[in-house]
């Protein structure tokens, strides 16, 4: 029996041996990273952020198989927006999304680099030929796949014997118990406080340069665009600051404006100044300088969408920053301009102002109207100006009812939060642009039903997935056990 142990522990170290470094990872996972990347989403800012927390939470998996000893481990699922447009054959949970890209959801539960490689490339149905030509201690990819796919049965025995635990039987264990909100937080509460307190001389800092800079250059707010680190935004309030100091004369014509920092500058399709945090401050300083010429494309804007709204019976055109793709002025404007042109040769024979109060904004990668929960009409710009008005006149009843609802759920939301703040003693409660007004009310009643001595004085964001963020922030999904 010994003997066979023996030579059964030496035969899995043969086969533990063939492993990835990190380096080797991150060039195997290459084609993923490409398909999913949020840089490529950036006309899709739901799928760009569900793909940008997930690659934080896959990151942190990888790190971990990394760390020298690591041991114990938690199963994670994740969630992508593949920017591939069929539909494979794997078991995997997948759906299309409204904009067509394939959402992937696995769960990873490996133990090391190669195997989880190789989980995340046949959870997307990437090719994994690539991965036999990195250097995996000279062995062929088809054996270290088989590898993968069979590992070492061993004998129940040999664990009663040897007093090791059964990885199966953990990994079935871990799968029965669910996450729960009480558990989780129980599990990270430390951590985050850590990281809280950490943080918390940096938050001063940012919230005073925050309100400097908005009282110097007389802005009306100062926003981020993606969910970046305080540090990180402390330093693009520096350099603001710095620009201000030394170009003041440029600075003139921000008076009143909303500045933005994002992946690129210019002025937004929502008027804003955008900051783009990769430019220097030469750029910056450009868009500075370019601002009225950009404040005269925006009276001409705000005229092409009352143009468009006369023409469909006094329907307001608007722009909505949190559901529609992050727009230049130039590119809103083009926009419009299509849309008008092909509304004005239809003379389509809508009564005027008929339809006043209702709402819509542009979509340019739809092919059929719609009518969002929230009561605003989504049309396409190439949406056929027939089928447009039929569309409109069968769904406006429904469109005001909805409108009606949003505003009486918005009113909701507010007060669940400012109550869950108190009745938690929370420094902070907020929610992921992705999470809609119905899911936040449904999560905020169900909270104010539970005992949470945990939250107190921290910050808590509603979001889809359980994370402990950077700066200390708790993250908890929406629809929490």
């Amino acid at each position: 029996f010994v003997r066979l142990c023996l030579d059964k522990i030496l035969l899995q170290c043969v086969l533990q041996s063939r492993t990835l470094s990190g380096a080797d990872a991150i060039n195997a996972l290459r084609p993923f990273y490409f398909a999913v990347h949020p840089d490529f989403f950036g006309q899709h800012p739901k799928e760009r952020e569900v793909n940008e927390n997930s690659l934080k939470r896959l990151n942190g998996y990888l790190e971990n198989l990394q760390k020298p000893g690591f041991r114990s481990f938690k199963p994670t699922q994740l969630t992508f927006y593949v920017r591939e447009r069929e539909p494979n054959s794997s078991n995997v949970q997948e759906s299309f999304s409204t904009s067509g890209f394939r959402a992937v959801s696995f769960t990873l539960h490996t133990r090391d680099l190669l195997s989880t490689v190789l989980d995340i490339l046949n959870s997307c149905s990437l090719s994994t030929d690539h991965v036999q030509s990195l250097n995996v201690n000279s062995q062929p990819h088809k054996e270290a796949k088989s590898a993968v796919n069979r590992p070492i049965k061993w004998d129940k025995t040999y664990y009663s014997f040897t007093g090791f635990k059964d990885p199966e039987e953990e990994l079935e264990q871990a799968q029965r118990v669910e996450t729960t909100l009480l558990s989780w937080l129980d599990d990270n509460e430390a951590s985050a406080v850590k990281k809280l307190k950490k943080s918390l001389p940096l938050r001063k800092e940012l919230e005073r340069l925050k309100i400097e800079l908005s009282h110097e250059l007389q802005l009306s707010d100062i926003r981020w665009q993606r969910s970046w680190g305080i540090a990180h935004r402390c330093s693009q309030l520096h350099s603001l600051g710095r620009l201000a100091q030394q170009r003041p004369e440029i600075l003139e014509n921000v008076k009143g404006r909303t500045v933005v920092f994002t992946d690129r500058s210019g002025m937004s399709a929502a008027g804003h100044i955008m900051l783009g945090t990769m430019d220097v401050h030469h750029h910056w300083t450009k868009i500075f300088e370019r601002l009225p010429n950009y404040y005269k494309l925006q009276k001409r804007l705000l005229l092409l969408e009352d143009r468009i709204s006369q023409l469909l019976g006094g329907i307001q055109v608007i722009y909505i920053e949190e559901l529609q793709p992050l727009l230049t002025l130039e590119e809103y404007f083009e926009t419009l301009n299509s849309f008008y042109n092909k509304l004005r040769d239809s003379r389509l024979p809508f009564h005027p102002r008929s339809l006043r109060g209702l709402q819509m904004i542009l979509e340019s990668d739809r092919y059929a109207p719609s009518l969002h929960e929230f009561g605003h009409f989504v049309i396409p710009t190439v949406c056929d100006p027939a089928a447009l008005q039929w569309f409109i006149f069968a769904k406006a009843q429904e469109a005001r009812e909805n409108l009606k609802r949003k505003e009486e759920m918005t009113i909701t939301e507010k007060e669940l939060i400012n109550t869950s703040t108190e009745r938690f003693s929370l420094d902070r409660l907020y929610k992921e642009p992705s999470v809609s007004s119905a899911q936040m009310i449904d999560c905020c009643k169900r909270l104010l039903e539970e005992s949470l001595p945990y939250l107190q004085g921290m910050h808590l964001c509603i979001s889809h997935f359980y994370s402990v963020l950077q700066d200390g922030d708790l993250c908890i999904p929406w629809n929490w056990k």
